[in-house]
C-alpha cells in the first residue's frame, strides 16, 4: 500500500518532469514560427532562400527600395538590410544572427538600431555591439541600390 507522503512524492517528481520540455523551450535560441509578427511579413522579414540568384558581380536582389523604405528594413535569413541612419542614401547589410546565442535580431527604427530578442544585446546599423551579453559585432555584406532593387553580397 502507497503512503500519502510517498504518492505526494511521485506527483511532485512528474509534476517537475512534466515541466521541463517547457523549461527547455523556453531557453531556445530560435524564436518560435507560429510568431504573427514575422508569419504575417508585417516587420519587413522576407525568405527569398531558393528564388533570387546572384548577379554577375555576386551580388543577390533580396527586395526592392520600396519594401525597405516601408518597412524601414529588409531581413532574410541570412541578411538584414537598413539605411544608415547617418547618410540615408547608403545602405548597411549584417547577417541578423545574434554573435551571442544565434537567435534572430530585429531592427527598431525608432533607435536606429538592431535588438536581440532572447537575450537584449544591441547592435548599431553597422553591427557594432552596442549592449552586451554579445561581445562580437554582427558579420557586415557590401549592399547597393541598382534601379528598384536592394541588391546584397552574401
Amino acid at each position: 500500500m502507497i503512503k500519502r507522503r510517498s504518492l505526494l512524492g511521485y506527483f511532485s517528481i512528474g509534476w517537475l518532469a512534466s515541466c521541463f520540455p517547457v523549461v527547455l523551450a523556453a531557453c531556445s535560441p530560435t524564436p518560435s514560427k507560429s510568431d504573427p509578427a514575422t508569419a504575417n511579413n508585417q516587420t519587413g522579414t522576407t525568405d527569398v532562400k531558393g528564388t533570387a540568384k546572384p548577379t554577375a558581380d555576386g551580388f543577390t536582389p533580396i527586395g526592392s527600395v520600396a519594401d525597405l523604405d516601408k518597412a524601414g528594413y529588409l531581413q532574410t535569413t541570412t541578411v538584414a538590410v537598413a539605411r544608415d541612419p547617418a547618410n540615408p542614401q547608403q545602405l548597411l547589410a549584417v547577417n541578423p544572427k545574434c554573435t551571442h546565442q544565434g537567435c534572430d535580431v530585429k531592427w527598431v527604427a525608432g533607435g536606429k538600431k538592431y535588438v536581440c530578442p532572447c537575450h537584449d544585446s544591441d547592435f548599431a546599423a553597422d553591427g557594432k555591439v552596442l549592449k552586451g551579453p554579445a561581445t562580437t559585432a554582427l558579420a557586415t555584406y557590401p549592399a547597393k541600390i541598382v534601379g528598384t532593387q536592394v541588391l546584397v553580397k552574401i
